[in-house]
This record gives C-alpha cells, sequence and structure tokens, in this order.
C-alpha cells in the first residue's frame, strides 16, 4: 500500500474515531450511575481515559513489532496465529461492529426526537423507524457511494467537537461565575455506595472511549509507521481523554445535576440550551445529531468490509461469496448487505431487550459487553508481546503487564455491574462464535 498518510493524519483518525455519539449518551448515564456525584464521575473518566491510553500506546508496541500488519484481526493473527484471528475477525463482523452501529443508529433517532420534543424520543416506534431510516440510509451510502461515506466521515469528525468545546470552555467559564460548577460538586444528588457507582461509570464509558484500534487499520499506508503509529496512539488518545473531562466538567457548570438526571434523554439538550439560549442551543444541539450519525457511518464503513475482510484473509470457501466486489462501486455489495441484516437483527434485539426490557430475564446491555469483550480479546496479545525475547524495559514488559491488569479491570467492573446478564451475553457469544466455527473452512490456521 502506497505510503501516503502522516503523523497528524493518524492523530485526527484516532480522535475522530472515538470521539462521537459516546460522550453526548454516556455522560447523562454517568451522572445516574454515580447519584450526580461529580467527583465520582470525573473519576471514572479520568481511570477510562487511562485505561485507553495504555491499552492504546501498548497496541502501539505491538505495532512496531509487527511491521506491515494492520488492523486488530492483523494483530490478532500475527501474535497468536491465524485460527485466533478468524475468531476475532468473526466476532468483528457479527457481534461487535453490527451490534455498535445498531445501537448508533438509534442515537441521532433518539436525539433528534429530543430536538423535536418528542415525549417519547426514547421508547417511542417514530424513534424507533427513524433509527431504522439511519441504518439504511447509511448502508446505502457505504455500499452504493463509498467516496460521499467517506467525504461524509471527514466532515462529521469537524462538527463533532463543536459542541463538545463549546460546552467544554463556555459552560465551565460559565459555571465558575455562576457558581453552578461549585454547587454541583458540593451536593449529591442520591447517595450511592462508592464501588457501584464508580464500577457502573466505568463499563458505561468504555462506549464513549472505543474506536481507537481502528486507527491501526492504516498502519501500512503512514508513513514511517514504526514511530508514527505508537505516537498517533498516545497523542490522539490524551486529547480524547482531556476534551472528555473538560466536557463533563463544562456540563456542570450549565445545569444543575439534580435537573440534568431528571431530563433523561433530554439532559444534553437543557444543558446546551441553559448556555447558549432556547435558538442556540437548538442550533448547537443539531450538531449533536449530526455528530451521532458522523459515528454511526463510520462503524458502518467497518461493518461493510467485515465478512469481505474475514473471507479474504481466511480463504475460507463457506465465505467466498463474501469476496465478490461490484465492478460499479468497488464495493463488497454481499458483505454490506450481510451487515445490514445483521445490524438490523442487533437493532431489534437493542430495543426490544436493552430498552423496553421485553425479553425477560435474558438480557443484555449491548451498547457495553460487546466493547468489554474487545479488552478480554486483547489479553492473549499482550501476553505474547510479553514473551518476545527481543523487546524488555518498559516498552516490552511493563507496558504489557499495565495492559493486561487495565483489561482485567475492565472485565471485573462489567461482571460486577452487570452480574447476571453478563452469562446471558456469554450465552449469545458462544453460540455466535460456534457458526463462526462452521464457516471456517478451507485453509489451515
Amino acid at each position: 500500500m502506497e505510503k501516503r498518510y502522516t503523523l497528524p493524519v493518524a492523530i485526527a483518525l484516532v480522535v475522530g474515531t472515538v470521539i462521537g455519539s459516546g460522550v453526548f449518551f454516556k455522560a447523562e448515564a454517568v451522572l445516574t450511575k454515580t447519584g450526580g456525584n461529580l467527583s465520582v464521575g470525573i473519576l471514572a473518566f479520568i481511570i477510562m481515559g487511562v485505561v485507553m491510553i495504555i491499552s492504546a500506546c501498548t497496541f502501539g508496541v505491538v505495532a512496531q513489532s509487527h511491521e506491515g500488519v494492520e488492523g486488530l484481526v492483523g494483530y490478532a493473527s500475527a501474535s497468536c496465529g491465524k485460527g485466533y484471528g478468524y475468531y476475532v475477525g468473526w466476532f468483528m463482523a457479527v457481534i461487535y461492529y453490527p451490534s455498535l452501529v445498531s445501537v448508533l443508529s438509534w442515537l441521532p433517532a433518539r436525539y433528534f426526537g429530543v430536538l423535536m420534543g418528542w415525549d417519547d424520543a426514547v421508547v417511542g416506534g417514530r424513534t424507533m423507524m427513524l433509527a431504522g431510516v439511519f441504518m439504511i440510509v447509511t448502508y446505502t451510502m457505504n455500499a452504493l457511494a463509498p467516496k460521499l461515506a467517506g467525504k461524509f466521515a471527514i466532515a462529521t469528525t469537524i462538527i463533532k467537537l463543536i459542541p463538545l468545546l463549546l460546552m467544554a470552555v463556555v459552560g465551565t467559564i460559565v459555571g465558575l461565575t455562576s457558581g453552578m460548577t461549585e454547587f454541583n460538586f458540593s451536593n449529591v444528588v442520591t447517595e450511592m455506595p462508592f464501588t457501584e457507582g464508580l464500577f457502573g461509570a466505568i463499563v458505561s464509558l468504555a462506549f464513549a472511549f472505543e474506536g481507537w484500534i481502528c486507527a491501526t487499520s492504516i498502519g501500512t499506508e503512514l508513513k514511517d509507521s514504526k514511530k508514527n503509529m505508537p505516537r498517533a496512539l498516545l497523542i490522539g488518545t490524551v486529547i480524547v481523554a482531556i476534551v472528555y473531562v473538560i466536557y463533563y466538567v463544562g456540563l456542570a457548570g450549565a445545569v444543575e445535576s439534580e435537573v440534568m438526571m431528571a431530563g433523561g434523554e433530554a439532559g444534553a439538550k437543557i444543558a446546551f440550551q441553559n448556555i447558549f439560549g432556547q435558538v442556540g442551543g437548538a442550533a448547537i444541539f443539531v450538531f449533536v445529531v449530526i455528530s451521532c450519525w458522523g459515528t454511526c457511518n463510520g462503524l458502518t464503513m467497518a461493518v461493510t468490509r467485515g465478512m469481505f475482510d474475514l473471507a479474504v484473509e481466511s480463504g475460507s470457501p463457506k465465505l467466498a461469496m463474501f469476496k465478490n466486489v461490484d465492478a460499479n462501486t468497488n464495493m463488497a455489495n454481499n458483505s454490506a448487505v450481510f451487515g445490514l441484516l445483521v445490524s438490523s437483527l442487533w437493532l431489534l434485539y437493542f430495543y426490544g431487550g436493552t430498552i423496553m426490557e421485553g425479553f425477560g430475564p435474558f438480557k443484555f446491555d449491548s451498547s457495553e459487553l460487546p466493547i468489554i469483550t474487545l479488552y478480554a480479546i486483547y489479553i492473549p496479545i499482550y501476553i505474547a508481546l510479553l514473551k518476545r525475547k527481543d523487546l524488555s524495559g518498559f516498552r516490552g514488559k511493563v507496558m504489557p503487564v499495565l495492559a493486561i491488569l487495565c483489561s482485567l479491570f475492565m472485565v471485573f467492573a462489567a461482571i460486577y455491574s452487570h452480574k447476571m446478564n453478563v452469562v446471558y451475553y456469554l450465552i449469545v457469544f458462544v453460540v455466535i462464535e460456534i457458526i463462526g466455527a462452521f464457516f471456517k473452512g478451507g485453509k489451515k490456521a
């Protein structure tokens, strides 16, 4: 591949793939999980930021160790064998990307409903129909006009920073001047057990801090990737962590925590309108809707190519149909159709199981647990890095150990927070991986 990308582009890719809808979606969730305790909430942001930075920097070392390899599946194959890489790729194509696309199709619909003043913006039929429209339109754009999808991704990367930075700066200044920030830090809405609030907030934030691994997909196209990939991962993740923390502090200066929590899905809109007025707040909130759609587009770009990449990598004759590329659009349309189908099924589950809780006890949060699974998937890669004899000292020994501890911490936090729901998720995970074993075939791993 041509060495076309520079360090600033790689940093922008890290920032652009992480920052998106998650921080708008999960900031109010953090307030709820912590009972409005801002100090615990900020601690959760900082811990999640540290976990992200350590994990990303360790993958920077992995990237240096396997030059010419790119993406999580590539690193998994190079570190732990092609068999492990296949099952990681199957997970990404069937669970990870589609489940997140389903949530990210619902989010712009949800916030559009908030913008329009719908009372049922979260669970209403209008919202779910609109979520389906967002999903279909985004898939159609990626399958039939991939260049347009790329331009849309670039535009929304810039747009998504506008509301975050405005709230971070203006909200903090207004809050410090009016005393709102001090009031919110001094008053806890509902007393919560410290560990319950902290772990619940951390697991919720995993959604907002996810995406940096996608930047490794341009490894072979990055100039001086051996030096620039680790730099991009470090600088990009530090920028994200800082922006998120100051945005959360800015929210504290915009509205009382109790009002924010009571507002639910409309909490962010209330905060923006308190700072920028009814018209200005609504105008900025339009950027929030577009930002959420942009994040949906970014993940859709990945899921439309998921089965194509897996088919090419595995060489399985049972997946050969997904290697077909349309001559007019230069897109793997069979892979894109498969992605749309699986994402639709995940949207159905997200609505019925997560939002409406209509599946009885068999339910789990599909916006959080697939992401936590990634941290478990990273562990064998870190162990392989730890065993390398050509690496020593801080980069070869200390960083992999720290990254393993971070992954174990995230898994523990998920089990502590979700309890029995983790078991239900694992049942689904194992069944899907067993199905993946049937399609593996082809070349021996």
